[in-house]
């Protein structure tokens, strides 16, 4: 089942994509927030768009994210060995985690907006599991059944807010429009083999990013199972696993970023596309 959120900004609706087209479930879900996933609702829904008649969205529409803004995003950072190769970083013993505040949350399609005083806008293409029932000192083995689904993230990171400003990367991540997520969350079942799919990202239709999770350092079990042993994943948290080479710092002869006019598109295998186009801050 593919999990959407569609309508006007701070309006959005819950529905299920079926093909191409876009299915009303509000009157079955609240929303798709942590109340949702806590209960099990998935399958209840399910049952429900199987076996009911459910009103059709005219398109087009706008897409939100596809969850209402989770208690957190968990970054991982340096999870592609061609990501790391192209930064100069050293292989990972462990997996590097950072935080991306909520607020940078929009939709799929939504417009990116280069911070003030920004000089290094860069693009990450990302796979983000997305949590659906509480995960505290997890066994690597059993954390799939804490992964309600999957989505597709552009990771937005100002690079000399990240690297050259002291601190953590959190606030070189978090800015507004930062976090682009969906279409839709995929379901665990739609996903045949969550380490085996491409991804990819284009700026102004050329390709730059063209990777595969095959390439993962951690895997998701492990990602899901590691990070449970430091901090509660609570049902709808986000952990979005790193992006494979081709990021705008590695670019060469020299690193690139992105301006107002630009625009963005990626996708993943399963898991959709999207678009975002470049604006400055007013």
């Amino acid at each position: 089942m593919k999990l959407v959120r569609y309508g006007e900004i701070g309006k959005e609706k819950p529905g299920v994509m079926i093909g191409e087209d876009i299915f009303d479930v509000s009157a079955h879900v609240n929303d798709y927030n942590e109340d949702f996933f806590v209960a099990n609702a998935i399958d209840e829904l399910k049952k429900k768009v199987e076996g009911g008649w459910l009103e059709k969205v005219e398109r087009p529409v706008r897409l939100g994210a596809p969850l209402a803004r989770p208690s957190k995003i968990i970054c991982v950072g340096l999870n592609y060995k061609d990501h790391a190769a192209e930064t100069n970083a050293p292989i990972p013993a462990e997996p590097i985690l950072f935080f991306k505040a909520t607020t940078a949350i929009v939709g799929p399609n939504d417009d990116l907006i280069i911070p003030k005083n920004s000089t290094k806008t860069d693009w990450e293409v990302e796979l983000a599991v997305v949590i659906g029932k509480k995960a505290s000192y997890v066994e690597e083995k059993d954390a799939l059944d804490h992964v309600a689904g999957y989505v597709l993230h552009n990771d937005y990171s100002e690079r000399a807010f990240q690297l050259e400003r002291n601190g953590q990367w959190v606030k070189g991540k978090s800015c507004d429009t930062f976090a682009p997520i969906g279409p839709f969350i995929a379901t665990k079942d739609e996903i045949a083999d969550v380490h085996n799919l491409r991804l990819w990202l284009k700026v102004n239709g050329k390709l730059l990013q063209d990777g595969n999770t095959s390439n993962l350092i951690f895997s998701i079990p492990f990602v899901v199972s590691y990070i449970s042993q430091f901090m509660t994943l609570l049902p709808g948290d986000v952990i979005t696993t790193g992006t494979p080479a081709g990021v705008g710092l590695g670019q060469k002869p020299a690193p690139w970023y992105l301006k107002p006019g630009d625009v963005v598109e990626l996708g993943i295998d399963g898991l959709g596309s999207s678009r975002q186009e470049v604006k400055s801050y007013s």
